[in-house]
């Protein structure tokens, strides 16, 4: 099972409506492929996307799977692993899994979801000080870290590819899915805090360009590739949020020059976190999608299953134009033929 994280440690950049349309765009081109898309985001909008979007109860159905027992979500699943941290306790990953085409129709059914929940915040700090207990004999921040991948080692053979939605931050459980990620799709925005957000997370997951030697010992990658674990590579940066009004003389245009520069220089001085040779291959761009994102993300409906004209999203009236969504559409189509 390949397994994709959509990541950044910047937040607003559109990741998670980037990283749901993705899976449904996959999940439409490989109907074969058995898909498990998992949302290790407290504010699990990717689940409430897969659920039907606000306008259609995802809120709700959502919150009906936070309630279940056992609680059928990623929380849930760590609210098991607390007890047991060091070692896998005997679960049934189906307990933790939701079929979301029963409850929206608008998304493929080859898609199975782990859902968020904001019970990661809590149960954040606990994690936290499980991982950095001494335990003579075991490497407990390894152990901990491992829990996704602890969750998904029995589902190798059940789903040809998984996608993870990671929270911006870098706390212990964005850690514990980055961990369980092969390749690493990174969307930014026309803007300079793009520029330094991606700069950050390489310095995160890479222990690139930090400041001193001493962060260099707890770095990320120092404590994986001490343990003998392999890093996610790079994938995929998605400029993401581009508007029509962006020619090649703007400054919007100058920062994402910048940032291609930027990569250029680390494909050079450290290949090995990336899986392409050449930035072309390694670069995807999606416009804004404005008003049609805004009914998708309302209505949990992939792009390509809206359909033009007006539209009543919660009680407003809104037109959905045939040219600017078949525009978004070739956009996220030319993006998964890369993944």
């Amino acid at each position: 099972m390949l397994t994709y994280g959509f990541w950044n440690n910047k937040g607003g950049t559109g990741k998670t409506s980037l990283c749901f349309q993705s899976i449904c765009f996959y999940a439409k081109a490989h109907p074969d492929a058995r898909i498990l898309a998992i949302d290790v985001c407290p504010q699990a909008n990717l689940s409430e996307l897969f659920l039907g979007g606000l306008a259609n109860g995802g809120s709700d159905k959502l919150l009906a799977r936070q309630g279940a027992v056992p609680r059928a979500t990623v929380g849930g699943y760590f609210q098991r692993r607390l007890p047991a941290p060091y070692s896998p306790p005997a679960v049934e990953a189906s307990d933790f899994i939701t079929h979301p085409s029963e409850m929206n129709p608008e998304v493929p059914n080859n898609i199975d979801l782990i859902c968020g929940d904001p019970l990661l915040e809590l149960q954040s700090n606990a994690i936290s000080t499980l991982a950095n207990t001494n335990i003579p004999g075991t490497d407990a921040w390894v152990a901990v870290v491992d829990w996704l991948k602890d969750l998904l080692a029995p589902l190798q053979d059940e789903y040809d590819v998984a996608f993870i939605d990671c929270n911006p931050s870098f706390s212990i459980y964005t850690q514990i899915a980055l961990s369980a990620v092969d390749r690493l799709v990174l969307p930014v925005m026309a803007d300079d805090s793009s520029r330094r957000a991606i700069q950050n997370a390489f310095s995160l997951v890479y222990g690139l360009k930090l400041p001193s030697d001493i962060y260099a010992t707890y770095a990320f990658a120092t404590r994986l590739r001490n343990a003998g674990r392999t890093l996610p590579q790079v994938h995929l940066i998605a400029k993401n949020r581009l508007t029509q009004y962006m020619g090649p003389a703007s400054a919007y245009a100058a920062v994402l020059r910048s940032i291609d520069t930027d990569v250029e220089k680390l494909m050079s001085s450290n290949p090995e976190i990336f899986t392409f040779d050449a930035l072309s291959e390694g670069l995807a761009t999606v416009r804004d999608f404005q008003t049609t994102g805004v009914v998708a993300f309302a209505k949990g409906s992939p792009l390509y299953g809206l359909k033009p004209g007006k539209r009543d999203v919660m009680g407003h009236r809104v037109i959905v134009h045939e040219d600017y969504k078949e525009n978004c559409v070739k956009a996220m189509d030319e993006l998964v033929a890369k993944l």
